[in-house]
Order: structure tokens, then sequence, then C-alpha cells
């Protein structure tokens, strides 16, 4: 593997003065208004946290899709308007994260990844009867029985079908076995986390509008449907309606407040609620042995109305909670704890730091944009989190951006951003719906996949400061892998802090957010020219387990109780 690389010479040269022009434009104006509102004493006690260790510049990316092999879209009319997304897990056990692709009324396709380390993308299509089902909208992988096999949460217009994984890219449909009802819904939105003593993972699938008999949609918007597992763990018990449902399109299971369990955020599309309804995004809580009850203005939540279509949550302040990111038409959000974990009362954070991402910043920049999928993850290793928010017109809305490419936000040392899609070379008109980061080919640098509605789906190699022929990594990295004994093998619900080079970054691991759209597999930290990393792991049920010490540019697996990392090579 290359050895990574900092500043140097020939780096520096390719920055033009128009790159730092477009570079600190964002900063100072959020800077600005950092000081109108109050927001410097904010950033001096700590809001946006200690700068990272890194260069803020962006890395170049190659699309590759065709020449990797992927020929793929997600196609239909209104009933696919939404959706769109992508499943990125490991389903034959060598490292690499492979693909399943929602297509809509096209089937959905899983791909085998086939990239050789630090090379181009090659990814195999595997058809078999069993993966390629239609009216897919979207996928999550978890390994749901804990047999240490990941295992697929498939979202569909009509039946959701839960995948058993059995090991070299096979499955099986799980229902039956599993006593899943798989509902007959246009199910949008997913996610999971094991509660304390369950042998199988709570499960919760956000419907959108009603599906009627015939097959058509119409309103209202349905109840979504929580799953626990039934008593003895066997399998699941009948599902228990969320009422009232408000057509979302994104939720997640998050122990928002550090408490020790998770509660569901659901972010729903305010389009078929309309202005006069008590229509709202939702929180609701979630304890062992009771229903779930949704968090109201007595226990500190604030009303918000959006057009609700993703999540994304990161601790981007510092103070060990997370901030959720949330993707809407116009504006988006970013919401941080306004007075700390005792409630969840959240403030607005998303102008200051430059993220709302309004408006297209080249195309059609006179009209709103529409944002689906969003995703914190650092794509130059410079220790802070970037993020990635997919867009595309819904179809032909005239009152929005037609011409509107996905963002990419570097985050910069001062916490704010500068979008770099365009320095990137990622701009694109295709209608973005779901996405995955994740690094492909084993380099240590984090690639991009993007579902896009009825085109082909992108797929984008990072280079760092290289080309095609010639990558060049623009720093340093380690990517950890958790386990411990069943049945949630993957300790999701854990939290990782690394500390490098004076900096801290503190992630939760989650199954479920953005849009229809999640990852399992390698969870990756840039730590700048850090030559080692501090690893602690915050493992569900707690305690903390005892720091480890992970060298620079290193894929280690991380075991519960265990004293030290077990490196691995690809």
């Amino acid at each position: 593997m290359a050895a990574a690389t900092t500043h140097d010479q020939a780096a520096d040269a390719r920055r033009s003065q128009a790159g730092w022009a477009r570079r600190y434009r964002w900063p100072a104006l959020a800077l600005a208004l950092l000081i109108i509102g109050g927001g410097v004493l904010a950033w001096r006690t700590g809001l946006l946290g200690a700068p990272g260790p890194g260069s803020a510049d962006p890395p170049h990316f190659v699309e590759e899709a065709l020449a990797a092999g992927i020929d793929h879209r997600y196609a239909g009319g209104f009933n696919y308007f939404v959706g769109g997304g992508v499943a990125a897990f490991d389903c034959n056990d060598d490292g690499r994260q492979d693909l399943y692709l929602a297509g809509g009324e096209a089937p959905a396709a899983l791909y085998r990844n086939d990239s050789p380390v630090g090379g181009e993308l090659r990814f195999s299509a595997l058809p078999d009867p069993a993966t390629d089902l239609r009216s897919v909208t979207g996928a999550y992988p978890l390994d749901i029985d804990g047999d240490g096999v990941t295992d697929l949460a498939v979202l569909r217009l009509g039946e959701n079908v839960l995948l058993r994984g059995l090991g070299d890219c096979r499955f099986e449909r799980a229902n039956e076995a599993w006593g899943f009802d798989g509902g007959a819904d246009w199910s949008a939105a997913f996610s999971a986390t094991w509660e304390s003593g369950a042998t199988l993972p709570t499960l919760a699938i956000g419907n959108y509008l009603t599906l009627k008999p015939d097959g058509t949609t119409g309103l209202p918007c349905s109840d979504s449907s929580f799953f626990r597992p039934e008593a003895g763990g066997r399998g699941y018990a009948a599902p228990v309606p969320l009422t009232p449902g408000y057509c979302p399109l994104s939720m997640l299971f998050s122990d928002w407040n550090r408490s020790g369990h998770a509660d569901l955020r659901v972010s729903n599309d305010r389009h078929y609620y309309g202005e006069a309804s008590d229509g709202e995004e939702q929180l609701w809580r979630v304890e062992p042995g009771r229903a779930p009850s949704l968090y109201t203005a007595a226990d500190g939540w604030q009303t918000m109305k959006v057009w609700g279509m993703g999540i994304a949550s990161y601790d981007l302040t510092g103070d060990g909670y997370p901030e959720v990111y949330l993707t809407s038409q116009g504006d988006n959000k970013l919401q941080t704890l306004a007075g700390g974990p005792s409630e969840p009362n959240y403030r607005d954070i998303a102008l200051s730091l430059g993220v709302t991402a309004t408006r297209p910043y080249t195309g059609d920049t006179s009209l709103p944009s529409t944002a689906w999928h969003d995703e914190f993850a650092d794509v130059n290793n410079d220790g802070r989190a970037d993020l990635l928010v997919t867009k595309g017109n819904v179809d032909a809305m005239a009152d929005f951006a037609t011409r509107d490419p996905n963002d990419l936000m570097v985050r910069q040392s001062d916490g704010t951003v500068v979008e770099e899609a365009e320095a990137a070379g990622i701009v694109s008109y295709a209608k973005s719906r779901g996405a995955a980061i994740a690094d492909f080919n084993l380099d240590g640098m984090l690639d991009m996949v993007v579902v896009n509605r009825n085109q082909n789906v992108s797929l984008w190699r990072n280079v760092g400061w290289g080309e095609a022929a010639q990558p060049a990594p623009m720093g340093r990295w380690i990517a950890v892998r958790l386990h411990q004994a069943a049945p949630n093998p993957d300790a999701i619900g854990a939290w990782v802090t690394v500390t490098a080079a004076g900096s801290t970054q503190t992630r939760e691991v989650t199954v479920g957010g953005g849009h229809v759209s999640g990852e399992l597999g390698w969870i990756h930290f840039g730590i700048g020219s850090a030559q080692e990393a501090q690893v602690t792991v915050t493992w569900p049920g707690g305690p903390d387990g005892a720091p480890l010490t992970v060298a620079a540019d290193t894929f280690a697996l991380v075991d519960r109780g265990a004293s030290e990392v077990t490196p691995w090579t690809p």
C-alpha cells in the first residue's frame, strides 16, 4: 500500500489563486454570522471543537461506474420519485464492501467488489432470484441472526423482505423463518438497534403514502412499523404501528443523549401533511418493555416542519453528543443540543457553519435545491468529517432546480465548510438519490457511490492529490472493525473515540439514516499527519474499553475485551 503523504511542493503548485479565494469565502461569511449571533463565545467555549490535524483541501475523484462493470439505474414513475438506495457491505468476507442497488421498477442488483488494492474499481454482477427483487426502494445491511454473516433488510413498494446471508454473497428469503411481517406498504425509511437482553435487533420501518389494493398510492400517510423480538427471541412479534405517521423518508435509532439506549428519530415529508396539519419531525422514546411514545414540548422537543428526506448524525462539536443534519427542499438543517443532554431541545447551526446548501453552486443557481441522502465522512483524511449531500429534482418540479448537482462540503479547521464538489470533479446533473461512502479499493481513501433516478449509478474513485493513473494519498488514516459476541456481533450502538495529533473524533455506530441507504464495514477516520491514533470504544451496554493504539494507515480489528488490536492486511 502506498505511503500517505502530507503537503508537498507538487500539491502546493496545484493550488491556484482562485482556489484559495474559493476556499476562504464561506469561512469569512460564517465567522461574520457567528459574531452577529453571539457565536464567537460558543466557538471559544468549544462549540466547533478542536481544530483537526491536517489539510482542508478537497481530494480529486474519477468516475468509473461503467468501466468498473456497474450498469444499473433506479427506474420508475411516480411511485419511485423517492427511494433509490444502496447497501454497502462485505458479503464474501474479503474485507471489500460489495453493493446491493435498488432498482425501482427494474430488478435490484447485487455487485461483488473485485477491486485490486489501490487500483481502479472493479465490480461483478451476481444475478440471483433471491436478490433480484423488483419494487425495491432501498436496503440496509445488518447481521440480524448474529451468525457473523451480514443480512439485508430490503425496503419495497409492497412487501418488505429480510434476506439472510449464507456466505459467499448468497442470500435466502427469511421472512417466514424469522416471523417477519413484511406488510404491503410503500416503505422508504429504516433503522435498527439492539435493546438490552434481546436476541434479535429491534427494527423500525418508515412507510410513506398509503398503498391501495390496486397498487396505486394516495393519501393519507401510512403508519410506520416497529418490530421487537417475540418472547423467547426466535422471531418477531406482530409490528406495533407508529401513529401518527407523517410520510417519513428517513429514520435513525441513536443514543442522542448518551443515556445507554437509543431513541428513534424520524424525518417526515411535510408535502403530505400541509401547513395547517399537526405534522412535524418526530423523536420516539424507546424504553425496554414499553411501547414507543413521542417526545413532546413538555419534554423539550421543539416543533419543526421540513420536507424531510435524509438524516445524518455525527459529533461535530467535540462535546460527545451527535449533531443531526436533515436534508430537505431548499433550506437544510444542522441541529445541536441547545442545553445539553437533559432534554431533546435542539437549535439550528447550519447557517453559521455554512451547510444550508439551499441552492445549487452551479447549474440552476437561482432556484432552490432538492436534497436527499446526507452522510458525514472524512474524504481528505484531515481529521474532520466532511459532508456529502445528494441532490436532484423530484421529477419536474418547476419551482425547484433541475440542474442540481450533489454537494461535497469540506470542513475547515474552524468548523465551517467550503463547497468543493467542482474542485473534487464530481459535478453531475443526474437526479441523485441514495449513496454510500466507503474505501472500495482498500487504499485508505474514501470512494463514493451514488444512485441516480433513471440514469446509471455514479461510482467515484478517490485519488487524493493525484490523478486516475497515479493516485496520491492526502493524509493518514485508520480503519477499524468492531466485534463482540452474538447477538450483536458488529456492536451496533457502540461509540468509537479516536484521538490523534491532539484532536479527538467521536462517532456512533448506527444502522439507518441517510436516504434508504446504509453501510456496514470498516469505520474510517482520517488522522492528518499523525503516526498513530488512540482508539477507545464504548461498547453497547458499557463500559469503555481500554485505549488501544492503532498505527497510521492500518486496518484494525477490535474485539471487545482485547488489550490490543489485530492488524488486518488486504
